[in-house]
């Protein structure tokens, strides 16, 4: 079962690095380099395996679904600060 997960995991986070790489190819407006590619794929793959490891440690469904919407709110923060910089950080992309 857990070789399942890990392959459903890892083919939706292929699936959504695709977006971009299909986009580069029909525009000149989206322009990824390698390095996005291998961190926005660590950021997927961390949080989807940090997500199946809360939802088979936790019992409650309400504690899962609180689990999961805080590491998706991390993950959305982290990936705005690499992007445009909301905090300021020197990892900002702006």
């Amino acid at each position: 079962m857990a070789n399942k997960r890990l392959v459903v995991i890892v083919s939706i986070v292929g699936g959504l690095l695709l977006i971009p790489y299909i986009a580069m190819q029909l525009t000149d407006q989206v322009n990824w380099t390698l390095s996005d590619f291998v961190v926005a794929g660590v950021l997927l793959l961390s949080t989807g395996l940090i997500c199946d490891f809360g939802i088979r440690k936790l019992n409650k469904v309400q504690h899962r679904i609180l689990f999961g919407l805080a590491m998706f709110g991390v993950l959305f923060l982290v990936w705005a600060e690499l992007a445009v910089g909301i905090f300021g950080t020197p990892f900002g992309g702006s």
